[in-house]
């Protein structure tokens, strides 16, 4: 009799906490939508787009699923106990299941239609706030003019990818960064981002039995700093495939 009574005021309950989880899935997804239209300027939104969107949705499906599995176990007006956790764990693993499956496509295909919205933004002709006129995107010869040295370095390294647009008419002129194709440190001296891997040494070769070791030797590509750093690398198995680096 107890329990049955614990049933009926499980699925009231559950009913109003799934209710509350699916409108709290709704708010994430309107703050997010909300936030990207009243952002005006297509740098910013292409940063909100690159820095929130997969996060965003992954959290608003995370609680929409937990939403939906809570729902799920208010439908039975009765049963006895085994039967509610077997229930509940079924629900659990088809949750999980579904889990994994929104995150694969968060993670290796929904990038891509980011990816186009992205350049679609970062492409998109900047209006002058001096003329109202449609600014000119200058060519990575034409707007090297227009960057200091760090600049040009942290381009020349790939860490960085600058943009300028220039309002022919008045002469403003707007400097946009973005990420680049390889990856560079920030340097400790200079501050830009041109701190890059220049040679690797072994130390120490790995064996079966003990651990190696790999020297980094790194260098500023504009300051011209110089640091290195140890890194143990794992021991080799008995397949001889190639170590691991494990630690710095």
């Amino acid at each position: 009799m107890n329990a049955q009574l614990y049933l009926e005021t499980w699925n009231i309950w559950g009913k109003f906490i799934s209710y509350g989880l699916a409108g709290i899935a709704g708010v994430i997804l309107l703050y997010h939508f909300l936030s990207l239209l009243s952002i005006r300027d297509y740098k910013k939104r292409y940063d909100f787009i690159n820095k929130h969107e997969i996060n965003n949705l992954w959290n608003a499906a995370v609680v929409l699923l937990f939403a939906i599995g809570i729902y799920i176990n208010t439908l039975v007006p009765e049963g006895e106990l085994i039967w509610v956790l077997v229930r509940l764990f079924v629900t659990v693993m088809m949750g999980l299941i579904v889990g994994v499956i929104i995150s694969n496509i968060l993670k290796f295909y929904y990038p891509f239609y980011v990816e186009k919205r992205l350049k679609k933004l970062r492409f998109t002709p900047r209006v002058s706030p001096k003329s109202g006129k449609a600014m000119k995107l200058l060519s990575e010869e034409e707007e090297d003019v227009y960057l200091d040295e760090g600049m040009q370095a942290e381009e020349n390294v790939f860490s960085v990818d600058y943009d300028v647009w220039i309002d022919e008419e008045s002469g403003y002129t707007k400097i946009e960064k973005y990420a680049g194709h390889l990856i560079a440190l920030q340097c400790p001296e200079c501050n830009y981002q041109t701190l890059k891997v220049s040679k690797e040494e072994i130390l120490e070769s790995p064996t079966e039995s003990d651990e190696g070791e790999l020297m980094k030797f790194y260098k500023c590509d504009y300051c011209g700093y110089k640091e290195r750093k140890a890194f143990r690398v794992a021991k080799l198995n008995e397949s001889g495939a190639e170590p691991a680096l494990v630690t710095s």
